[in-house]
């Protein structure tokens, strides 16, 4: 078929133009399968990572004329017309984005009096400064001196030495946050100097430090004990020190993925290389060489009118691309023995992490059967994506079917090993719940520990009931998890993705997949809530800031991945409304001539509140399979 607009296709049949639009639609998402088998959208995310790779490439000395004036020119592009940066598309400035940008263009030569230096100066003034910041911008301005160590809080390396069953071990962080935490005690410890020919001065308030919070809470008391170990820091017990840096070089080396990554993520990544090069690692090391090289890989460049810019991934999605693309052909009625979805079977097959991770600390006895978000993370597995390649992998049709079971097998017994004791799942790890390490004054920026999660629980809870689970005290146990934590308006909020449009996509389906009856209250509030919380056009959209603002809950420009989510719940349901109809149809009449849809907003979350990610093919996958689910191909 000729790819022609959507909206002015001729058809005396709605289904027609339903059916032409997944047509497009799927062959769109065939064109962006790699020929190894995968697919992988763009994680766009805000500039803070594309400023931290000029400055850790400052600090390192490699940093080059071409990669800065590039990344410089991207920084720039992204400044809105108020002088600011914002973490999301369409969001209001944020103070410590727009100062780490500023001071990465005065590393490309910008001067503090051209007319955007000065707005974007003026507005970190305005929200209180340099001295507002969170504190990994000012661990960055550290290292150059343009912030006193002294200001920082304390993380002693000796922080490794803490048993496991002891209050803030670093297996009672979640895995991202370990992974940043240990490094950082190094480079804390060192507390390294390495002067640029600037200053920040127009980035200062005068605000003066805030108040330590109340002894009684746990904020002031671990801002008491944080003068303390400011006090040991300065004359820490030196074989001790050195014996805490050396075990903690190792754990890092230990955790360093084949890519040359660390987690497959960018903070953990770049803190490890400082850690390992501040200890005395030549950037000729095998291990530094390999991190630095391996960022390459995560590096997009492209043309545009102003020259050539260059943004740098802060991860990489493509086992969790694949199995969702694979997912959405097979919703779109594409035959289970296609060679395109046969083909993604057998690279997911191949990612399958046979070897132990952190995971195992609290899980001894459970054998590995998982798979990563990203191409090499073996020591981070994670259950949501897991539960996503169960579900595509069951539904092909494979030469070697026994090697596909097998596979299954594995990675439903990883996952019910790895249910948290009150029956949901987390991410990473189980019963990653412990609080204590929220109220530090070191973990003022997200999420730092991994609980259960309605989104991540749903996804398991559906793939149990696919395999035949249904009726399993792990299955059982995670609807009852489902049930208790779904918010009074009837949504469920979304921790990876956004918010309750998300969490509610998910939820609904898992709950009627494990036999909760559309009838139910749990269901139906749940749709009753989509329903009042559809836009006039049709679509659905929700804003990050619900995650911040109540009053933004539901509310939110139409977006294809967000609509497709509310259509996938309402779909699970069996019944067909018009809600569904209009739904549908947005679909249909935004659809774009190759068969794509349009979404600039950011619809994927990193840390609730402070960071997000725009997954560019969401707008492909999930608009799929939910026109192929209204079609009733499934």
């Amino acid at each position: 078929m000729t790819a022609v607009s959507s909206s002015s296709a001729m058809s005396t049949d709605p289904s027609d133009d339903v059916e032409a639009a997944l047509e497009r639609g799927v062959a769109h998402l065939r064109s962006l399968q790699n020929p190894a088998g995968w697919w992988k959208g763009e994680l766009e995310t805000n500039v803070t990572i594309d400023a931290e790779d000029l400055l850790l490439r400052q600090f390192l000395g490699i940093r080059g004329d071409q990669e800065t004036a590039e990344t410089a020119r991207w920084i720039r592009s992204r400044q809105r017309p108020d002088g600011t940066w914002a973490t999301y598309y369409g969001g209001p400035g944020d103070l410590s984005t727009t100062a780490e940008a500023w001071v990465a263009l005065r590393l490309a030569g910008d001067e503090p009096q051209a007319a955007h230096m000065l707005a974007a100066a003026e507005f970190v003034r305005d929200q209180g400064g340099i001295e507002r910041c969170r504190v990994f911008t000012r661990i960055w301005l550290a290292l150059f001196g343009l912030w006193s160590w002294d200001e920082l809080p304390v993380m002693p390396p000796e922080l490794i030495f803490l048993p496991r069953w002891a209050p803030l071990n670093i297996y009672n962080w979640g895995c991202w946050a370990r992974q940043t935490i240990v490094p950082l005690t190094i480079v804390g410890a060192a507390r390294p100097i390495r002067p640029v020919p600037f200053g920040i001065e127009e980035l200062r308030s005068g605000a003066e430090a805030l108040p330590l919070a109340p002894a009684r809470t746990w904020e002031g008391a671990f801002g008491r004990l944080d003068r303390v170990l400011h006090r040991y820091s300065r004359r820490p017990i030196r074989w001790l020190r050195r014996l805490a840096t050396t075990k903690a070089t190792e754990w890092i080396l230990a955790h360093q993925e084949s890519d040359g990554s660390w987690g497959g993520i960018q903070p953990p990544w770049v803190y490890s290389l400082l850690a390992l090069h501040l200890v005395g690692y030549p950037l000729d090391h095998p291990a530094v060489r390999a991190g630095l090289d391996g960022l390459e890989a995560f590096i997009v460049r492209a043309e545009t009118r102003d020259g050539v810019v260059r943004r740098v991934e802060a991860c990489q999605s493509p086992v969790w691309d694949t199995a969702l693309a694979m997912t959405a052909l097979l919703d779109a009625g594409v035959p289970p023995d296609d060679q395109d979805l046969v083909q993604a079977a057998d690279w997911l097959l191949a990612a399958e992490i046979d070897v132990t991770g952190d995971w195992a600390v609290r899980r001894p006895d459970l054998d590995p059967g998982g798979w990563a978000f990203e191409f090499a993370n073996d020591g981070y597995p994670d259950t949501d994506d897991t539960a996503e390649v169960v579900l595509a992998l069951r539904r092909c049709e494979h030469a070697a079917p026994d090697r596909v079971r097998a596979a299954v097998e594995r990675g439903t017994t990883w996952l019910c090993g790895m249910q948290s004791s009150d029956g949901g799942w987390g991410a990473f790890d189980a019963d990653n719940t412990h609080l204590l390490a929220t109220k530090l004054p070191f973990c003022d920026f997200g999420a730092v520990i991994d609980p259960p999660s309605a989104d991540v629980t749903a996804h398991i809870v559906e793939m149990l009931a696919a395999v035949g689970l249904r009726d399993s005290e792990a299955c059982r146990a995670g609807v009852r998890w489902l049930v208790q934590v779904q918010d009074t308006n009837g949504s469920w909020f979304g921790r990876w993705g956004t918010n309750h449009l998300y969490g509610t996509g998910a939820v609904v389906p898992a709950l009627i997949a494990a036999g909760l009856p559309a009838s139910d209250p749990a269901i139906g509030d749940a749709v009753r809530w989509l329903e009042e919380h559809q836009n006039s056009d049709g679509g659905w959209g929700e804003d990050v800031r619900s995650y911040r603002d109540s009053s933004w809950i539901g509310e939110g420009a139409s977006t294809a991945s967000q609509t497709a989510w509310a259509l996938l719940a309402l779909e699970a349901t069996g019944q067909r409304s018009s809600a569904a109809e209009r739904g549908v149809q947005w679909l249909v009449d935004t659809q774009r001539p190759d068969g794509s849809w349009d979404e600039p907003q950011y619809t994927g979350t990193g840390f609730p509140g402070y960071f997000y990610i725009n997954y560019h093919l969401y707008r492909a996958v999930f608009p799929i399979s939910a026109l192929g689910r209204y079609l009733g191909v499934r």
